[in-house]
């Protein structure tokens, strides 16, 4: 995480005149481990704003229990590996209920990555899971078709 990051966020907050609680940041989890003391003190600053904050891509990289812990994250975000492998492997739906449960006792919301298929979604709703990205939801749009979501509601022929 550069060394400005902080004061980067602050300016483009003040630029757009967003609300600091309606942004969340994601962040790798390779990212925050490069130097973590560092992004430890980062995070609490960038909370202390009102950010949110997510660990993207949770479960790949190489982060410890402790840091897990330490970092005042809002989110936990499973990368689509673990949700994609959910159907053809056991081991993969015990990860992903691993995931969740951990998420879940640290008081994170936990976001599954990739979710494609109405199987998935099942899976994870009788884990307790809570949130997802993913085609099943919704194919990318460009940000014209969005504003378009947002203003005239999205229809169920593209959301699920």
């Amino acid at each position: 995480m550069a060394k400005d990051f902080l004061s980067c966020v602050r300016a483009v907050l003040i630029s757009t005149g967003v609300d600091p609680h309606n942004l969340e940041l994601e962040l790798t989890e390779t990212v925050l481990m490069q130097d973590a003391e560092s992004a430890v003190d980062k995070l609490h600053a960038l909370k202390a704003i009102g950010v949110q904050l997510a660990m993207d891509d949770f479960g790949i990289g190489y982060s410890s229990f402790s840091y897990l812990r330490r970092f005042p994250l809002d989110a936990l975000m499973v990368d689509r590996t673990f949700i994609k492998s959910l159907s053809a492997d056991a081991g993969a739906a015990t990860i992903v209920t691993a995931m969740i449960n951990i998420g879940k006792s640290l008081h994170h919301r936990v976001i599954a990555e990739g979710v494609e298929t109405r199987e998935q979604v099942d899976f994870l709703q009788k884990q307790g899971w809570g949130e997802g990205q993913g085609y099943f939801f919704c194919h990318p749009v460009i940000a014209e078709k969005f504003a378009q979501f947002l203003e005239f509601g999205l229809r169920e022929s593209v959301v699920h």
